[in-house]
């Protein structure tokens, strides 16, 4: 059974910035798609960014050109690099497989002061 950890979060100020981690253990991430998703206080969980097998990556317009996902298989973790982050980004984050979702780990908690 994978199990997730994700690391990194924190309170920083708008225009900021935080290096999100996500540690897997029990699955080797190697060859899945991996996403990084979001859910705010009273909204859905939502996927704001993917990174394929071979490292292709994708983001929602919401973060595109602010947010980066990168992965290291060796360590068998994924990372999210968050730049200019706004009080809208506020969420707790997770990781999960992309296309089979498992159960979801703690999360790290993002919260960006204005």
């Amino acid at each position: 059974q994978v199990q997730f950890v994700e690391s990194g979060g924190g309170l920083v100020q708008a225009g900021g910035s935080l290096r999100l981690s996500c540690a897997a253990s029990g699955s080797t991430l190697r060859f899945k798609a991996i996403g990084w998703y979001r859910q705010a206080p009273g909204k859905q969980r939502e996927l704001v960014a993917a990174i394929s097998s071979g490292g292709a990556t994708n983001y929602a317009d919401s973060v595109k050109g602010r947010f980066t996902m990168s992965r290291d298989n060796a360590k068998n973790t994924v990372y999210l690099q968050m730049n200019g982050l706004r009080p809208e980004d506020t969420a707790v984050y997770h990781c999960n497989f992309q296309y089979v979702v498992r159960p979801w780990g703690q999360g790290t908690q993002v919260t960006v002061s204005s």
